[in-house]
């Protein structure tokens, strides 16, 4: 197509790194694109303006906090320009949006998965065991906090917010003793300083999606204006799609839609092919883990299993989901909510 694929993004610096990376991949495909950025809601309310970078991949509460209409705050005004035909693609962090998905979007492409895992930051100590009593951690989001408590009960937390350099700063200034981000968005910004470990998956489970990118485009039949270069562009879009990380992150979201939770409870859920992990079992299945805690960490409920090739990803995520119900997961988060 001659005409320029339009691109809608957040300004902070982890989004615009992510609309860059899809639009110059679609580039390589011989497309021309451009980049509009949409200041959201999120943006808005987020920080003072040295900090109205916030970047989702760095903020589980904030990137799913409800509006009155349901949508996320860093998401609503996106997909109003969506919605609306003034850009053709919205590149968006996969955690920050509903398990659900309005009918008039669809997710045409999810790219190759970045690291899911979450990531250790402090300018004195390598690891979260050798960090004082009482030390205090940087993060907003429940999951970690439960989870981290799990390991260390002893720990205390610091609300901490805005983009990657305003955290470090405010670590470096002495607000805490120690961060806990996303890798994804660490290594998108080749942030190497103070980062001391990556959290295995069975230490502190990812949130559902987190490390992943999701396209969004229109839907078939619901365009505004002009359906034929809507179908083209699902059609250009879908060749940046990865089939195992569609799968992964599909199961993932399933596992949290059927718990009924979001970045506001401790739920973590991660699955990846078997033969991503190295290991000689033979490929085409997968791995799944999730976990469900008490805000305190005192309780954990874990389900470990692995799967055979031909299951859908929705099969997978009910099958987890069942389990963990069935051993008192509801229970647990209904005593959140």
């Amino acid at each position: 197509m001659n005409e320029s694929i339009r691109i809608g993004s957040r300004g902070s610096q982890l989004a615009l790194w992510q609309a860059n990376h899809i639009a110059s991949q679609l580039r390589d495909l011989g497309h021309a694109v451009e980049i509009e950025i949409v200041r959201t809601t999120g943006d808005r309310m987020a920080q003072p303006v040295e900090d109205a970078a916030t970047t989702s991949e760095f903020d589980d509460l904030l990137s799913l906090a409800p509006l009155p209409d349901g949508k996320g705050i860093f998401i609503k005004e996106i997909e109003e320009a969506l919605a609306e035909g003034r850009i053709d693609l919205a590149v968006h962090s996969l955690k920050d949006l509903p398990t659900e998905l309005d009918p008039l979007f669809t997710l045409a492409a999810i790219p190759p998965r970045a690291d899911p895992r979450d990531a250790f930051v402090c300018p004195r100590q390598k690891a979260l065991h050798t960090l004082p009593t009482a030390a205090r951690i940087g993060t907003t989001s429940p999951r970690r906090r439960a989870q981290l408590l799990a390991l260390r009960p002893d720990l205390r937390f610091v609300e901490m917010r805005g983009n990657i350099d305003t955290r470090v700063r405010k670590l470096g200034e002495g607000a805490c003793e120690a961060l806990v981000l996303a890798a994804a968005g660490l290594d998108r910004l080749n942030y190497v300083e103070w980062l001391r470990l990556r959290f295995t998956i069975e230490e502190l489970c990812p949130a559902p999606g987190q490390g992943a990118l999701a396209l969004e485009v229109r839907a078939p039949a619901t365009s505004a204006a002009d359906p034929t270069r809507d179908d083209r562009i699902r059609c250009i879009v879908a060749a940046l799609d990865h089939p195992e990380t569609r799968f992964s992150v599909e199961a993932e979201r399933t596992v949290l839609d059927a718990l009924g939770g979001g970045c506001q409870l401790p739920i973590g859920v991660h699955c990846a092919p078997i033969a991503a992990t190295g290991e000689a079992t033979a490929p085409g299945g997968w791995r799944i883990h999730a976990q469900v805690l008490q805000p305190d960490g005192e309780r954990m409920i874990c389900h470990s299993s692995e799967a055979r090739a031909g299951i859908t990803a929705r099969a997978l995520g009910l099958q987890v989901a069942e389990d963990l119900k069935s051993r008192g997961a509801l229970d647990l988060l209904q005593q959140l909510t």
